[in-house]
Order: structure tokens, then C-alpha cells, then sequence
């Protein structure tokens, strides 16, 4: 079994200042796999990153970047220069299988 915990229920965004969202997970399984989704205001939700393996910074959309620490068992959220438009909700989710399809993927979330 695997779950998150986002630490931050709300963040404000100031123009061009660092936004850190924080996001720990909890996992049986040896293979983690971890992602960050955005969902803006009035629209669906969108893939921001993922890590599955490989170098543990992860860069992903609109200047968006999350480091994975499975010693501190943390995938935290950053952007070094936020924007009033970066206003939206962040969800962040665990994996222990490679989601084939965004729907496997979006099921996956909505039952983190």
C-alpha cells in the first residue's frame, strides 16, 4: 500500500518570489513511482512531472521542478520565480506500478 501527504493546504504566490509545495509519501513497495498534477481554475486536471527512475531532480512544466529523497521519503514541489498566473490546485500521488494510460493514472490519484 502507498499514500502522500501534501504538508501544505494553501501557499501563497507572490510575483517572481520561490513557491515550495511539500509532498511526503509512504510505500511497501520497493519501485516508487511519483508524479505532480495542476489543475487550474475551470479546467482539468494536467500533468505537471513525474519521477520513475533516473536522476532524482525531475524538471517539468512552465519552470516547475520536484526533487525525489527517498531517504527523506519526499518528491517536494518548487519554482525559484512563481506567477500570479501559478495560482491553482497542485496534488501530488505515489505509484507502485507505471500507469499506462492518463486514466489508470488519473483513477490512481483520485484514490490517494
Amino acid at each position: 500500500a502507498q499514500s502522500v501527504t501534501q504538508l501544505d493546504s494553501q501557499v501563497p504566490v507572490f510575483e517572481e518570489a520561490p513557491v515550495l509545495l511539500r509532498c511526503n509519501y509512504s510505500s511497501s513497495s520497493v519501485s516508487v513511482y511519483l508524479f505532480w498534477y495542476v489543475q487550474y481554475p475551470n479546467q482539468g486536471l494536467q500533468l505537471l512531472l513525474k519521477y520513475l527512475s533516473g536522476p532524482t531532480l525531475v524538471k517539468g512544466i512552465n519552470g516547475f521542478e520536484a526533487e525525489f529523497k527517498k531517504s527523506e521519503t519526499s518528491f517536494h514541489l518548487r519554482k525559484p520565480s512563481a506567477h500570479i498566473s501559478d495560482t491553482a490546485e497542485y496534488f501530488c500521488a505515489v505509484s507502485d506500478t507505471v500507469p499506462e494510460t492518463a486514466e489508470e493514472l488519473n483513477t490512481n490519484l483520485l484514490r490517494c
